[in-house]
């Protein structure tokens, strides 16, 4: 028994060895997925862009904000000068965080009465990483305060923060995660349904059953497509409605505006999986295919890392990820309310790499025909 089992490890490891794209699967993918999980999968913040709103002219004031701005977990993009300036710097994503000190801060700081505010506005879109960037915030306040406390004689905590979370006042992660739930499972579907449309014809042998019918490329390829784009939309309305109405996520804009990005995410991702399903010659390499883009695709999209935070050219190769503009789109749409002329700038490269898709999928399903 030992001896024919022995004679079976060989053989498939020669099976495995002598085809090629076996060999590229077993070495290319470690290799490429190493390399994006270590440089784009971090918790850290570095560099967080802030605003500074200064109300008080006094040494105490400009003291607190450089501990601030010398700090490497921050930087200062933005001066305020006047209260109209905040809003639109968290809606454009210009800051992740403003820095408010009333006229008041060195008065209270010096007297010793009454703590010092300092207000904090946050972006709360993102709440992992609000909440990180807070964790700086009060290190930094707490080193301030046991400073100040040593020089002056005074009761700890001569400062204390006061924060307001836009967009997400709670801070509460599952805002985060499940608005970007939709775009991740939707995704998964899509590509693993079309992945496997093509492959599996061809391990049935009833491919060539297909090619002879009065049937066109064409139309085959669209038979393929359309089944995978009803399930990737049901898929995807099933989560919406599940988070709305289970997890109580508040759905701030339109319906329409997005299920535009649905559909047009959809139509990518179905190129893909063609694309995959029309170079898998079984069921099992076209799986094997759809989670080599699948992985990648969920570290680079920003789902739960930001992509601020990537190396420069890991962040350019995440302008070719649709799973990056949808998800752009699907906390837009909830959290924030963002109408479809605001969301033209991510509805549009959707659509490119869904045309792109689509066509190479043609070309490829073209010439594997026969």
């Amino acid at each position: 028994m030992w001896a024919m089992i022995h004679a079976l490890l060989i053989k498939e490891f020669l099976a495995v060895l002598r085809d090629r794209k076996s060999r590229f699967i077993l070495i290319g993918p470690p290799i490429i997925q190493l390399f994006i999980f270590s440089y784009a999968a971090t918790f850290d913040l570095n560099h967080i862009p802030i605003a500074v709103y200064n109300e008080d002219p006094g040494i105490a004031s400009r003291d607190f904000i450089e501990r601030f701005t010398a700090a490497p977990a921050f930087t200062e993009v933005l001066r305020i000068t006047h209260q109209k300036q905040i809003e639109p710097a968290i809606d454009e994503k210009k800051v992740l965080a403003v820095l408010h000190l009333g006229p008041h801060f060195s008065r209270d700081l010096y007297l010793g009465r009454k703590p010092a505010e300092v207000q904090i506005l946050v972006d709360g879109r993102d709440s992992n990483t609000a909440l990180i960037a807070l964790n700086y915030m009060q290190s930094i306040l707490a080193a301030f305060n046991l400073n100040w406390a040593e020089r002056h004689h005074l009761p700890l905590p001569p400062a204390q923060l006061q924060v307001r979370a836009w967009f997400n006042p709670n801070l509460e992660s599952q805002w985060f995660i499940v608005s970007g739930i939709v775009g991740l499972l939707t995704q998964v579907v899509t590509v693993i349904v079309t992945a496997l449309s093509i492959a599996r014809e061809r391990e049935q042998g009833t491919f060539d059953q297909l090619l002879v019918t009065p049937l066109t490329p064409f139309q085959i390829l669209v038979g393929k497509a359309l089944p995978a784009m009803i399930i990737g939309i049901l898929e995807a309305s099933f989560i919406i409605f599940m988070a709305v109405f289970w997890f109580r996520i508040p759905m701030i804009g339109s319906l329409a505006a997005l299920y535009l990005g649905v559909v047009l995410f959809v139509l990518s991702n179905i190129g893909i999986g063609l694309m995959i399903s029309s170079l898998s010659v079984t069921q099992q390499q076209s799986l094997l295919g759809a989670f080599v883009f699948l992985v990648p695709s969920v570290i680079l999209s920003g789902f739960a890392t930001p992509i601020a935070n990537m190396p420069p050219l890991v962040q350019d190769l995440t302008l070719l990820n649709p799973l990056r503009y949808f998800l752009v789109i699907a906390r837009g749409v909830f959290l924030e309310g963002l109408p479809m002329s605001v969301l033209l700038s991510q509805y549009w490269p959707l659509a490119v790499i869904g045309i792109v898709n689509l066509i190479c999928a043609s070309w490829l399903f073209r010439r594997r025909m026969y």
